[in-house]
């Protein structure tokens, strides 16, 4: 760092999300001096608006969902009630927490490596701050995250219009609450309001939920949630206010109108690129404006410029951004020498109850699939959760499991055993030879494992389970 006014480092980054942090603390560990800049270090997405407030809404819907699925076991519930107030508040409470963690996390960056201000590039290696300062580079890290998109007919709602970045505030639950969007965030906050009590409707232009790939799996999560929630899909939706309530209506495959409290508009989110003068960069640009990179490597064509996290728009998850983060920041610190990473499988999980979890590769890229039925599984038939299918896509000749799709009980855990499997290039056969416990939810896979085994040459191993019936 040379003046007050011209600073420099090996490593800029811009952005102090969960992308951000990781490539700075890369950058560090790997040698390199390091500025951070951000103009509020605020918290990540994921502790402010995304998993964590989301979960804590989702916990408190799936508590009172559970009481009132008690009668199925024979344990009377009467005068189900819920507190809004003491409910939003745990919310909000929980959430500030975690946003204080990260905040704590964030101050132990030694100082003189966070700058609080906005940055924009002046060229590939300098940055122009608001403040009057400018900083020289060797490398520089975009990480300045995603927003909710939000159409100007919603805006036009003013308050009434609700995304995951403002339904967390909300004083008190409304009655009735249209939902456009039904990809992962929409899907999990309609079905956390409707299992607190409010009537919910989902709307999209589109016909697939949750961008399922599979036609059996997506069949069951529609029928799932078609129990709790109306759905209009392959509709386009305009929205009027009429005082203090919203107007809905759609045209499409289906046609109506009904009014509704508050709207919460989830049709996705944008990256964050303007204002930071990415024209002086010099970069090459994909057709939504989000500079070209290399994900092994996340470096930006031929330039100094790397590019990690939700502004990437490859795979908003946190679990990616942390990679990618931690990629971008060793090779900023490496630059030029370039350190190709192997990524990880894809995999996501949409908190549904029961969750939605894809990996990998589909049907489309598998010779061979296997699946399976939850609906007369044992152990979630004890736990009245007997919901849900799973696919499995293996390669041939020797069963290779390469993708999954699932809606399914525990299915968050189902899907971390098949990605640590799949990322493993472990064999359906290979599978099998591990203990499954009884009754557990895990023993639902063996279905599909056989299914597979037994479209491949390679038989299964002799000391193989050939499993208990559903009864036991």
């Amino acid at each position: 760092m040379s003046s007050d006014k011209q600073l420099s480092c090996d490593v800029a980054v811009i952005g102090a999300g969960t992308a951000g942090l990781a490539a700075e603390r890369a950058a560090r560990a790997n040698g390199a001096t390091t500025l951070l800049i951000d103009p509020h270090f605020a918290g990540t997405t994921c502790a402010t608006v995304g998993c964590m407030p989301s979960k804590l809404l989702i916990a408190a819907s799936k508590a009172r969902r559970a009481v009132l699925r008690a009668e199925v076991f024979g344990v009377m519930a009467t005068d189900v009630e819920v507190d809004d107030t003491k409910l939003l508040h745990r919310v909000r409470a929980e959430r500030d927490r975690f946003v204080s963690l990260t905040q704590d996390s964030i101050d132990e960056i030694p100082d003189g490596i966070r700058i609080r201000a906005k940055a924009r590039f002046a060229d590939s290696n300098r940055l122009d701050l608001d403040d009057g300062r400018t900083i020289a580079a060797k490398t520089i890290v975009i990480a300045t995250g995603s927003r909710p998109s939000m159409p100007a007919p919603f805006a036009a709602l003013g308050e009434l219009a609700l995304t995951n970045q403002s339904v967390f505030d909300i004083e008190t639950l409304p009655r009735r609450l249209a939902v456009v969007g039904a990809g992962a965030i929409g899907l999990e906050l309609a079905q956390a309001f409707s299992g607190l009590g409010v009537s919910v409707v989902v709307f999209d232009k589109g016909e697939t939920l949750a961008k399922v790939r599979c036609s059996r799996v997506h069949a069951a999560l529609k029928d799932i949630l078609a129990q709790e929630i109306d759905m209009h899909l392959g509709v386009e939706v305009t929205p009027e206010r009429i005082g203090d309530e919203v107007c809905v209506r759609w045209e499409g495959k289906s046609s109506g109108e009904a009014l509704f409290d508050r709207v919460l508009v989830a049709v996705g989110r944008s990256p964050v690129l303007d204002g930071i003068g990415l024209e002086n960069a010099g970069l090459p640009l994909d057709d939504k404006g989000v500079p070209c990179h290399d994900r092994a490597t996340m470096r930006c064509g031929d330039s100094h410029v790397f590019i990690a996290g939700d502004v990437a728009n490859d795979l908003a998850l946190l679990h990616e951004a942390s990679h990618d983060g931690a990629i971008a920041g060793r090779n900023a610190a490496a630059y030029p020498a370039a350190i190709e990473t192997d990524r990880y499988v894809p995999f996501s999980i949409v908190f549904t109850d029961p969750q939605v979890v894809s990996i990998g590769d589909s049907e489309a890229d598998g010779a061979v699939s296997g699946t399976a039925d939850f609906s007369d599984q044992g152990r979630a038939r004890v736990e009245a959760r007997n919901e849900g299918a799973l696919t499995l896509y293996a390669a041939a000749p020797d069963g290779v499991l390469i993708g999954a799709d699932l809606v399914a009980p525990a299915g968050e855990h189902l899907g971390h055993l098949l990605a640590w499997a799949i990322q493993n290039r472990m064999t359906a056969t290979q599978v099998l030879t591990m203990p499954f416990y009884h009754p557990t939810i895990e023993e639902g896979l063996k279905q599909a494992l056989r299914t597979v085994c037994a479209a491949t040459p390679i038989a299964p191993p002799v000391t193989q389970d050939t499993g208990t019936p559903a009864g036991g």
